[in-house]
């Protein structure tokens, strides 16, 4: 079920029988010579789409911007300050939580975002326990790459050169999904190399076409509908597990 696909009344009544809700979240940002610079928030979208057609998931939209200043250097790339992202995380879940969303699960695309998001939580969790609201929430982040499954799988595909940005098996996934929108371009040094992550410019001169420890060349439609397929099944069950969660009684 896809939440901007419905209808309040629709809302209301899945609010009946679950409180929690996922919300694919990314960035939008360069992925090297064939990368989609949407690459980030569409592979937590697709993943998060193709779970929600098996299951009783409810999906939210996908906050498709997030923290990728070191990205800036090249074209395309669109970044929030990190104080700008905490503050437009906090909205979207004090938005769920006031319709009576309990249990609110980001199914995070960018490495970058990580600890901006947990930063986040710790905000929100600080605004209850001196609010002592009575209601509680639940926020859990997740990588797509960290679903049950799915990295074993990555790097049976891609024993080599899978890196750590503009991967093979991001860009497999994006592939899979959009399938007239697959690049191919000429590179070298096929992996490329790797290093910190800092300012825009540095990142820029340390690698030149976008790619850190990547050879993307090896991604493939048919290996991103297996992770696809995989991260699905595996956010299924780990939504499930986290709904389930009970809270704490109260004194």
């Amino acid at each position: 079920m896809l939440l901007h696909l419905s209808t309040w009344q629709e809302i209301e009544a899945y609010l009946e029988r679950a409180k929690s809700v996922v919300i694919p979240i990314g960035s939008n940002e360069q992925h090297g010579p064939t990368g989609l610079l949407g690459t980030d928030w569409l592979c937590p979208e697709i993943i998060a789409h193709e779970a929600q057609k098996t299951s009783d998931l409810l999906v939210g939209p996908t906050f498709s911007i997030g923290m990728a200043q070191h990205h800036l250097g090249f074209p395309g790339t669109i970044s929030l300050r990190p104080s700008t992202f905490i503050a437009a995380i906090g909205d979207w879940v004090r938005s769920l939580h006031a319709h009576g969303f309990e249990k609110i699960y980001f199914l995070n695309g960018h490495g970058g975002n990580v600890a901006t998001i947990e930063a986040a939580f710790s905000e929100l969790y600080a605004e209850a326990s001196f609010a002592r609201v009575e209601r509680g929430f639940s926020c859990k982040l997740k990588n797509w790459w960290e679903l049950k499954g799915v990295l074993g799988l990555a790097n049976r595909q891609f024993p080599t050169g899978h890196g750590s940005h503009a991967t093979p098996s991001e860009i497999a996934v994006t592939q899979w999904a959009y399938p007239d929108h697959i690049k191919t371009a000429a590179y070298a040094p096929q992996i490329a190399p790797t290093g910190p992550i800092r300012e825009a410019k540095d990142f820029r001169a340390r690698y030149p076409d976008g790619r850190m420890g990547s050879d993307p060349g090896q991604a493939t439609p048919e290996k991103g509908g297996e992770l696809v397929a995989m991260a699905a099944q595996g956010l299924i069950a780990d939504v499930a597990e986290f709904a389930a969660e009970p809270f704490p009684a109260r004194g």
